[in-house]
C-alpha cells in the first residue's frame, strides 16, 4: 500500500483543531505535524479549505438482522459501504442470539456474516436469557474475543425480552469480566399491554406504534436499569435515548455519581412523531422503529443532554426494512418491522442540526460522532483521534459543501429515507480507512472484505475481577 500524505488542512480532534498535514503509512497514522514531505511514491491528497477528523464510529447498527420474520436489507458489506460514503469508518453491529441460542454460536454466526465489512466493526452481544453456559460464554466472549459491552433487551415480550433476573445476573457478570452492559429500555410488559389496547380500540395503523410506546414506558425501564446498575455498581450504556424523562434520569443519576452513559440516535434529534400520523402507509410505516419518533419538546431535550454532557454518543440504529417487509403490518402496526436507516447521514445531519446552528462546536461533534464512542468502549486513541499511531480512519470534512439527503442518491439498499428533503451543509469530501482512500467525491471505492474485527479490551483495574469478587461476596455487617 503506498504511502497518503493529506496535506493542508486543518486537524480536528475532540480536544483542539490545528493546522497540520498527515501522513498515513501501511494501516496507521505516522506522523501529524506542520509541513510533512511527500515520502518518495506517495499519493497526496489536498485537504486544503476542509477539517481532516477521525472517522465516525456508529455505535449501534444492525446489518443482516434476522429481526420479525425478515431479514434487514443491508448486508455488512452494503451497510458499511454506505457508513463510508458518509465518513463513517467504524461500526459496531449486536450479535443476538435466539431464545437458549448458546452466546459463543450466535457470535460465531455473526462473525461469518461480517467478513464483508467494507469498515471495521466489533459487536456487542446481547444476553436474552440465562444459565451457566451464558455465564461461561460470557467469559470466553470478553477474555478471548475482545467483547467489552452486553446489549440487554426490556421490550420484545416474547422475543429476546430480558427479565430482571436475567439484568442482575447478566449486570453482575458484566462487572466481573471488566464489560459494560447496555440497555435498550422499554418496559416491554407495558409496551404489549397498550399494544393489545390500541388494537381493542380499532387503532390498526402506523399511528398506534408511538401510542403503544409513550416517553413513560422508555423512563421506567430506564430507571430500572440504572437502579440495578447502581446496586451492582457497574457503569452502563443506555441505547438510542428519545425522550426528554429518560435523558433526565440518566442526568439525576450521574449527578449522584453514577456512570451512566447515554446514546442518541440522528433521527430522534431531528424528526417527530408527526411522521405517524401521514395518511400514506408507506410513509409512516417507513419511520416505524423503537423507541419512535417523539414530539419536538423531547428533541430539543436530547440536544440540551448532549450540549451539557449528560448524553455522549450519536448513532442510527441503522435497521433497514423495505416498503414490501414494512407491508406486513398493514392491518396491525404491531406486525410492522422495526427499523430505519441512516448510517451514511448522520455524520451530516448532526453537523447541520449541531454545528450549523451553534448548538455544537467541531470538537464537541468529534466527540458525540466518535471520540466518546472510542473511549467508552476502550478503543482510545486508537480510533476517533487523529494522532500518530492511530488507525488511519480519516475524513474530509468540508463545512461549506451542501447536499440534499434523498432515497435516491443513497448508497444504502433500503428503500426509504428518514431524511428524506433535508438540506445539509458540511459533508465528506473524502473517506481514508486502514490508509486507503475509500470515498472521493462522490466516488465510493469500498471493497467487499476489507474491514477488519476490531477486538475492543476489558475495562481497567477498577474491574478487576477477583477484586470486584471479593468485594460482592463479601459480608455485608449487621448493626446490633
Amino acid at each position: 500500500m503506498k504511502p497518503l500524505l493529506i496535506r493542508g488542512g486543518t486537524v480536528l480532534n475532540a480536544d483542539r483543531e490545528f493546522r497540520a498535514d498527515v501522513l498515513c503509512v501501511n494501516g496507521r497514522i505516522a506522523e501529524v505535524s506542520a509541513s510533512i514531505p511527500a515520502p518518495s511514491g506517495a499519493d497526496v491528497l489536498d485537504a486544503g479549505g476542509r477539517y481532516v477528523m477521525p472517522g465516525g464510529i456508529d455505535t449501534h447498527t444492525h446489518m443482516q438482522l434476522p429481526f420479525m420474520g425478515t431479514v434487514t436489507r443491508d448486508d455488512f458489506y452494503s451497510g458499511t459501504a454506505a457508513a463510508l460514503a458518509g465518513g463513517t469508518t467504524m461500526i459496531i453491529d449486536f450479535v443476538i442470539p435466539d431464545p437458549k441460542e448458546p452466546l459463543m454460536d450466535a457470535y460465531r454466526k455473526w462473525r461469518g456474516w461480517a467478513e464483508k465489512s467494507a469498515a471495521d466493526y466489533s459487536f456487542h452481544v446481547a444476553v436474552t436469557w440465562w444459565d451457566p453456559s451464558v455465564h461461561k460464554d460470557m467469559g470466553l466472549l470478553v477474555q478471548e474475543e475482545g467483547v467489552n459491552s452486553f446489549k440487554h433487551f426490556m421490550a420484545y415480550k416474547n422475543a429476546i425480552m430480558c427479565d430482571d433476573e436475567t439484568l442482575v445476573n447478566s449486570f453482575r457478570r458484566s462487572l466481573e469480566l471488566g464489560a459494560m452492559p447496555t440497555v435498550h429500555a422499554e418496559n416491554g410488559e407495558l409496551v404489549f399491554l397498550l399494544q393489545a389496547e390500541m388494537k381493542a380500540q380499532g387503532i390498526l395503523g402506523p399511528e398506534g406504534h408511538p401510542l403503544s410506546r409513550p416517553p413513560a414506558v422508555e423512563a421506567e425501564a430506564a430507571q430500572r436499569a440504572i437502579a440495578i446498575a447502581d446496586v451492582i455498581g457497574v457503569p452502563i450504556y443506555i441505547v438510542h435515548v428519545s425522550s426528554a424523562e429518560s435523558a433526565e434520569a440518566i442526568a439525576r443519576a450521574r449527578a449522584r455519581g453514577q456512570r451512566v452513559y447515554g446514546e442518541v440516535l440522528a433521527g430522534h434529534l431531528t424528526v417527530d412523531d408527526s411522521v405517524y400520523r401521514d395518511p400514506r402507509f408507506e410513509f409512516a410505516a417507513g419511520h416505524v422503529m423503537s423507541p419512535p419518533f417523539r414530539a419536538k419538546g423531547h428533541q430539543q431535550m436530547l440536544w440540551r443532554g448532549l450540549q451539557a454532557g449528560y448524553l455522549h454518543t450519536t448513532a442510527t440504529d441503522h435497521c433497514t426494512f423495505c416498503a414490501e417487509q414494512k407491508a406486513a403490518g398493514k392491518d396491525d402496526f404491531s406486525k410492522i418491522p422495526n427499523g430505519c436507516g441512516g448510517v451514511e447521514e448522520r455524520m451530516a445531519v448532526v453537523w447541520q442540526e449541531g454545528v450549523n446552528t451553534g448548538r455544537l462546536t467541531p470538537t464537541e461533534f468529534v466527540a458525540l460522532t466518535s471520540a466518546n464512542a472510542a473511549k467508552l468502549f476502550n478503543i482510545y486513541p486508537r480510533k476517533g483521534c487523529v494522532v500518530e499511531g492511530a488507525d488511519a480512519d480519516v475524513v474530509l470534512w468540508d463545512p461549506q459543501a451542501s447536499r440534499t439527503l434523498s432515497v435516491k442518491t443513497q448508497r444504502s439498499l433500503g428503500d426509504f429515507n428518514i431524511f428524506e428533503g433535508m438540506a445539509v451543509q458540511g459533508v465528506a469530501t473524502h473517506t481514508v480507512s486502514a490508509g486507503k482512500l475509500v470515498y472521493a467525491d462522490g466516488d465510493l471505492r469500498a471493497e467487499r472484505g476489507a474491514g477488519k474485527y476490531v477486538k475492543r479490551p476489558a475495562f481497567g483495574p477498577q474491574f478487576d475481577a477477583l477484586a470486584r469478587k471479593a468485594a460482592l461476596d463479601k459480608p455485608v455487617p449487621v448493626a446490633r
